[in-house]
């Protein structure tokens, strides 16, 4: 039968496609997957109507596939499952309607990444990302969501398995899971599966950013999460920049009223506070016309873009991200014209 969970207060269940037999939990180390060479776009395309169908009218859905996705190692079946249930936990999520995206790309994971997160393997990966407008969840949500049997409904009203069910499948795969997630905002989820050939195949090892890719100008990091915050300050002091740094939009204004140097603000999209990154943004080149502005998220930026949250053409580099690709993003910003 389904299981049932919470995902952003509202509820949530995980079941098998249609004609598809139940298998044993995937978190279980017992659970035997059958991985093949896989085609994720094949896998989305293929489903598009059972989606459609599922999702009802109130639920637009957005495709973005990469064009060239390498090919996944992976249980199709599984992948299938949880496409359809990361499908149903949006749309539960918007009982008003909204947008579900679905992407796919090719992501090389470094040792760097590796190091911050725990049982991941240095290598090439192909992200399966499913974006929603939906309600969104607070943080300490979001921190437990992958444990088993966690739920935030009341007692014997849910098992809390769908989550974990496909982390479980991700970690068995050689993959990863990542959730992002704001309240008010909606959640990406995305499904990282290990690319068919090995995983060594094309990451090279974290480079130094060449002389080219340093310098020595202002930039105002702002960003409401204190270890991602942490992190952005030290790799742009390691590469030579001054630095200042705001948890949320009012603290960053205070700063670019007093502060007379600033060259560039590296600024989150979603922040707490009343003010979002493309408002700050705003009154911040208002305050300083000609300062050169980077967007950051953990959302993918298809979802940003259709669900309005910043416009096309804007600069936005999206998490989790290299040292080397901020250094040469950082430098290519502060070197361009406009």
């Amino acid at each position: 039968m389904p299981y049932a969970r919470r995902w952003g207060g509202h509820r949530v269940r995980t079941q098998p496609l249609p004609g598809k037999p139940v298998h044993q939990l995937p978190f279980s180390r017992q659970q035997a997957l059958r991985p093949t060479n896989t085609d994720l776009n094949q896998v989305v395309t293929g489903m598009s109507d059972l989606l459609r169908r599922t999702l009802g009218e109130q639920v637009e859905i957005d495709t973005r596939l990469n064009e060239e996705l390498w090919t996944a190692l992976a249980d199709r079946s599984q992948v299938e499952s949880a496409l359809l249930n990361l499908a149903i936990n949006s749309r539960d999520a918007m009982p008003g309607g909204g947008k579900l995206t679905i992407e796919t790309a090719n992501v090389p994971l470094d040792a760097d990444y590796a190091a911050r997160n725990a049982e991941v393997t240095p290598g090439d990966y192909i992200v399966l990302a499913v974006s929603d407008t939906g309600v969104g969840m607070p943080p300490e949500v979001v921190e437990r969501a992958f444990e088993p049997f966690f739920t935030t409904k009341d007692i014997g009203k849910g098992s809390g398995l769908g989550l974990s069910m496909i982390y479980g499948f991700a970690k068995q795969s050689g993959g990863h899971l990542k959730i992002y997630s704001e309240l008010g905002h909606g959640t990406t989820v995305r499904l990282y599966l290990p690319r068919a050939g090995g995983l060594q195949a094309s990451v090279p090892a974290p480079g130094t950013p060449s002389e080219g890719q340093r310098g020595s100008e202002t930039i105002l990091v702002v960003e409401d999460d204190a270890d991602v915050r942490r992190l952005a300050v030290a790799q742009l002091r390691s590469l030579g920049y001054r630095v200042l740094e705001a948890p949320d939009g009012m603290r960053a204004i205070a700063l670019l009223k007093d502060d007379e140097s600033i060259d560039l603000l590296f600024t989150d999209v979603i922040m707490p506070g009343g003010m979002t990154g493309r408002q700050l943004a705003e009154e911040g080149c208002r305050l300083r016309p000609g300062m050169k502005v980077l967007f950051t998220s953990g959302y993918t930026q298809n979802s940003i873009v259709h669900q309005g949250k910043l416009d096309h053409g804007v600069h936005l580099l999206s998490k989790p991200y290299r040292r080397d690709g901020l250094a040469r993003k950082i430098r290519e910003m502060l070197d361009s014209g406009s």
